[in-house]
């Protein structure tokens, strides 16, 4: 007869039991108080891996006493998910105030078809629909089904979280108990892991069960010689996963390809999301460089593109080009400040009224109040340019677009500057 592997074989059986999320699952938690009720909305967890979202599935169900499915997106198709809808209306008409509970673990794997086959399941209350995500769900869950679930956010388990999960798998755990086992250093367990509940408890077992004595003392250095594993230490969701993120950004935004391309193979070899990697490009080609070459966008676009239908290994050749050209582009920050500005005078001024020549004029009554009068089409005049006054009259003149000091500005400043003459600051 197999064993489980220790996560599993201390699974929490109950609420009470159960770890961390208090904002969640504790006295005051919002969950917590939904149960209470039994009126339970279909819910997407939103977390790091290991955070015990699987379990906490598992937990809503016994506890509202529910009829409990779960499928993996790795695995299952559009069929699998019918199938398991099907039988989750049959069961139904047993438990009719309890709608069965369907638990889909990687939601974010479901492609839109996959995703779209669960809405009407959902929205007719055939199913409580629980899917459990790493990524985040407003990138990779369908709108329309984003719509019809709460989203709850599992943090990642802190230092005392894990040790204290450790101490209960020693003390609690039918093999391990049986063992004289004492915790004297945890750092190694914990930076392995990644702080990764399941692979913490399931290293902690293999070094265990590595040792032939009944005595053990777990010390860093027997961690590291017996979990033989060259591992790098990113924690895609901890603090490290910023700092790195924000180490590669950095670089980009300082110019230095060389950099870059080290903190991007960090979170490639860390086994970063792709998109993710590539959504913060996308951000940065315009935010950094924007208008200081508007090619920047393209490609950044293209990449996130590319990647996102590639994956990896291949990918970080992709990744790796845009990375280096966005980092050798000229930077400008200026169509960054200039949204800025533009949303800073709206919060102080209000909804002022947009002047009469550029306002729409469908009806004859509209045209009647002036709506569209003296408006100056730009096209009828020589070089498809007339000045015009397009802001209200309370912040007309206001300069928010301040070109950069580079090539591709200094030719946009210079053409501003011959429309405008002295009316903006350019």
């Amino acid at each position: 007869m197999n064993t489980p592997p220790l996560a599993e074989r201390i699974r929490p059986q109950s609420l009470d039991e159960y770890l961390s999320q208090e904002h969640l699952v504790g006295k005051k938690g919002t969950l917590r108080a939904q149960l209470t009720t039994g009126m339970i909305p279909s819910m997407i967890f939103w977390g790091p891996p290991g955070t015990g979202k699987t379990t906490l599935a598992t937990l809503i169900a016994e506890e509202t006493k529910r009829p409990f499915y779960t499928l993996s997106a790795i695995d299952s198709g559009v069929a699998a998910v019918r199938k398991v809808i099907e039988e989750a209306k049959k069961s139904d008409t047993l438990f009719s105030t309890k709608n069965p509970i369907l638990f889909i673990d990687e939601i974010h794997r479901f492609s839109k078809s996959q995703q779209d086959s669960l809405l009407g399941a959902v929205e007719k209350g055939w199913i409580t629909l629980i899917g459990a995500t790493t990524e985040n769900p407003s990138f990779e869950v369908i709108p329309a089904l984003l719509s019809r679930c709460q989203v709850y956010i599992l943090n990642a388990f802190s230092k005392k979280d894990l040790e204290t999960l450790l101490t209960r798998a020693i003390k609690k755990d039918s093999l391990l108990s049986k063992k004289s086992i004492t915790l004297s250093e945890t750092e190694a367990l914990i930076r392995l892991s990644g702080g990764d509940a399941r692979q913490l408890l399931n290293m902690l077992e293999l070094v265990v069960l590595s040792e032939e004595k009944q005595t053990i003392t777990i010390t860093n250095e027997l961690v590291m010689n017996k979990v033989q594993k060259n591992t790098v230490l990113y924690d895609k969701t901890g603090e490290q996963h910023y700092d790195i993120v924000s180490a590669f950004i950095k670089s980009i935004r300082g110019s230095d390809p060389n950099a870059a391309v080290y903190w991007l193979a960090r979170m490639i070899e860390g086994g970063e999301d792709v998109k993710f990697i590539a959504r913060r490009m996308l951000i940065l080609s315009s935010e950094d460089i924007g208008n200081a070459n508007p090619t920047a966008l393209v490609l950044a676009n293209s990449t996130f593109q590319a990647v996102s239908t590639i994956g990896y290994p291949e990918a970080r050749i992709i990744l790796s080009q845009c990375a280096i050209y966005l980092a050798t582009s000229p930077k400008s920050n200026a169509s960054y400040k200039a949204i800025g500005e533009a949303q800073q005078v709206v919060k102080q001024t209000g909804d002022l009224p947009v002047p009469l020549s550029i306002r729409n004029a469908p009806t004859k009554l509209m045209k009647q109040l002036g709506y569209g009068k003296n408006y100056q089409y730009a096209h009828n005049y020589e070089n498809n340019f007339v000045v015009h006054e397009f802001l209200p009259e309370e912040i007309k003149n206001t300069t928010f677009y301040k070109p950069g000091n580079n090539p591709k500005e200094n030719t946009i400043k210079s053409y501003l500057k011959s429309l405008w003459k002295e009316k903006y600051d350019y």
